[in-house]
């Protein structure tokens, strides 16, 4: 077994929200993305991403980033991490 991994931002902290932006990484080998390399989303929104088998393992803290803080490294708010598990490239 292999893991995909997709990170989805959404408009809101609600799944059933847009996705505004996203990522994904395919753990088998077999397809490669880069940021920016689609003008669509992979899902419209958090909850069609799981009612298409992915499932939900982290959601980003329900903070908001202090003014004064724009430039350092911190979570994405509104960010949701999926996974699925499948067969890899052995």
């Amino acid at each position: 077994m292999r893991q995909q991994i997709l990170f989805l931002y959404l408009e809101n902290s609600s799944l059933d929200s847009k996705v505004i932006s996203w990522g994904f990484w395919d753990g088998t080998g077999k397809t490669q993305s880069y940021a920016g390399d689609s003008d669509s989303p992979p899902y419209e929104t958090g909850f069609d991403a799981m009612l298409d088998g992915w499932f939900l393992i982290q959601a980003s803290p329900l903070l908001t980033a202090a003014s004064g803080n724009e430039y350092k490294t911190s979570f994405f708010q509104n960010e949701f991490i999926f996974e699925k598990k499948v067969l890899g490239n052995d």
